[in-house]
């Protein structure tokens, strides 16, 4: 009889022989960057809302990539809104000097009020 082989690749998939049986080797992608407060939001609402999409990101190994850009998508969007609000607002570096504890409220105030709306 044959021997079987270790390791066979078929039709672009890695399979490994575990006892009598091939079984495949998969490998999810290195990813390390967080997925923060609104990639968790989004995956709630992918689980949710659009299930089918949801799946098929988990079975292609591009969820956590997925949802880490998100997330940072949605960070640059909201640095760039609280500008513009200050910029509006004119809350300065000159304000910052002047009154330190005035201008913190300010940032906490867009900051906290962005949020709760986004939510």
């Amino acid at each position: 009889m044959e021997k079987l082989k270790e390791r066979i690749t078929e039709n672009g998939i890695d399979y490994i022989l575990v006892g009598d049986y091939y079984i495949p080797d998969l490998k999810l992608p290195e990813e390390n960057r967080p997925i923060g407060r609104y990639g968790r939001l989004h995956r709630e609402y992918l689980k949710q809302e659009h299930p089918a999409s949801y799946s098929s990101l988990i079975l292609t190994g591009k969820l956590w990539t997925y949802l880490a850009d998100l997330n940072e998508q949605a960070e640059e969007r909201l640095d760039l809104i609280i500008e513009q609000m200050k910029a509006a607002e004119e809350v300065t570096e000159e304000l910052k000097a002047r009154n330190q504890l005035e201008w913190v409220g300010q940032i906490q105030k867009f900051r906290f009020g962005l949020k709760s709306k986004l939510i």
